[in-house]
């Protein structure tokens, strides 16, 4: 009954699409690694602003949940609903306009549904880059990018989303719409209101649009694959190259053997290098030299490494199709983990000097909770961002009995560790539902309260994307942090 009496009432609503039938939901009641599943009355789409404020206003009035969604290409249970039933989700894959791109001051004005490789096409169409790229970028969406404080792979030069956000537009539980659509560098009117709503993963307000921030595009691109003899020189050798092309190393990751092995296991395309080593470094350099200027310096770089044979092998892209090939190896570790097993994935912060000492901490402490499990590490070296992923096979996974269990025990093994060592145990994919335990294990209770405040002046109903990011708290536990 429910159902249909809130079908009704929405369709009436101008510029929203209504999806009832089960098995046109089914796609957006779980996410894309089929591990979060969940349940919900309809699945609306609207087409405008208005229309997303108009289904606040009716879902606010009536006490009906809404789980915002994006591309669905969250890792943390963040993008579909829960079991408990009673609610909608909210998906804004029809507002998908680039409202406009002003080159000359390298900024463009978007709707939150528009798929970020869009977006990126649109800045190159006009000479400009966006620099945030992610494995993900063919599906998610820019508003899920900046509800969630997207990271990738160009952290290093360009920043997180939230330093590539000048403005947004956001409707708030009651059905209020925020228009901070601005594309000033500079505004120092009071509280930067944009701020609270980037990674608050849908809770505090929907995001209907964003004015981001352009970068001339580069005048070239020199892209590298260095096999390295160790983490030590792995770190060393990041090191170096950024401080000799200070602020023109616009990428830096690090994959273990192990991960690349994985890759050469179930890649479409295999990886470019074919030598053994426990560590690899993928270098992208770009700037407004020529190509042939940065291949040199790096080579100078790269030297006295290549001597000590901390270098054992490198590549240097020469042309466009061998740094696709590097970069198609990097962004498809994702999709071969999927097929080699089970990976117990973790996002992980540290400072870069401490790198080193996590790795050391936690391989004996996997190695003797979970024995026969490979550690896999692949991640953005060059900010400390590590995706930390315990890898075991389908078959021994699926004999484990009590696996929440076993997911809870080895995260506190890699969180315990990271936050000892000064880091965090969310760098980039935000909290979801995944993370609301270890909110409250790890953060502050002064944290937890400010947040619970900013959620109850916002949505003080708590319909917007309920047991996201918060933990259920009384202000009675202790927290750990």
């Amino acid at each position: 009954m429910l159902q249909e009496t809130l079908r009704q009432q929405l369709i009436a609503v101008k510029d929203v699409t209504v999806l009832s039938d089960p098995d046109d939901m089914a796609a957006h009641l779980v996410d894309w690694r089929r591990r979060h599943f969940g349940t919900a009355e309809l699945v609306v789409f609207p087409g405008t602003v208005q229309a997303v404020s108009d289904v606040l206003k009716l879902c606010n009035a009536r006490g009906i949940r809404v789980f915002p969604q994006g591309g669905n290409t969250s890792v943390c249970g963040g993008s579909v609903p829960d079991a408990a039933g009673g609610a909608i989700v909210l998906n804004l894959a029809r507002m998908n306009r680039i409202r406009a791109v002003d080159a000359d001051d390298e900024s463009m004005i978007v709707d939150a549904g528009c798929i970020l490789a869009n977006v990126q096409a649109a800045a190159d169409a006009e000479g400009c880059l966006f620099p945030m790229s992610l494995g993900a970028e063919g599906s998610c969406q820019i508003g899920g990018n900046i509800a969630t404080n997207a990271g990738g792979t160009g952290v290093v030069r360009y920043g997180n989303m939230r330093e590539l956000v000048l403005g947004l537009e956001v409707v708030t539980a009651d059905g209020r719409i925020f228009d901070g659509i601005r594309t000033l560098r500079k505004n120092n009117t009071g509280v930067d209101l944009k701020q609270v709503f980037i990674g608050s993963e849908g809770t505090l307000g929907i995001i209907t649009g964003a004015a981001l921030k352009l970068f001339a595009k580069p005048r070239s691109f020199t892209t590298a694959m260095l096999a390295v003899r160790d983490l030590e020189s792995a770190l060393r050798i990041g090191r170096t190259l950024r401080r000799g092309l200070s602020g023109e190393v616009s990428a830096l990751e690090l994959l273990s053997g192990s991960q690349v092995d994985i890759v050469r296991r179930h890649g479409h395309a295999k990886p470019p290098m074919d030598t053994p080593a426990p560590w690899y470094l993928v270098v992208e350099i770009s700037g407004a030299a020529e190509e042939q200027s940065y291949r040199d310096t790096l080579e100078t770089l790269l030297g006295p490494e290549l001597e000590t044979e901390a270098v054992v092998d490198a590549i240097i892209a020469s042309n466009e199709r061998q740094r696709g090939e590097i970069w198609g190896m990097r962004h498809n570790v994702t999709e071969c983990n999927v097929k080699e097993g089970m990976g117990l994935t973790h996002d992980i912060a540290l400072p870069l000097a401490r790198i080193r000492d996590f790795v050391e901490a936690v391989e004996p402490l996997i190695a003797e909770a979970l024995p026969g499990a490979c550690p896999v590490v692949v991640g953005h070296v060059g900010d400390g961002n590590l995706h930390y992923i315990v890898m075991m096979s389908h078959e021994a996974f699926a004999d484990v009995p009590d696996q929440d269990g076993l997911r809870q025990k080895i995260g506190h093994i890699v969180y315990d560790a990271a936050i000892a060592l000064g880091g965090t145990f969310s760098a980039e994919h935000g909290i979801g539902s995944l993370h609301t335990g270890d909110m409250l294990r790890y953060k502050r209770s002064e944290e937890l309260e400010m947040m619970q405040s900013l959620k109850s002046a916002f949505d003080p109903r708590g319909i917007l994307n309920p047991g996201r990011v918060l933990p259920e708290w009384t202000g009675k536990e202790a927290p750990h942090g």
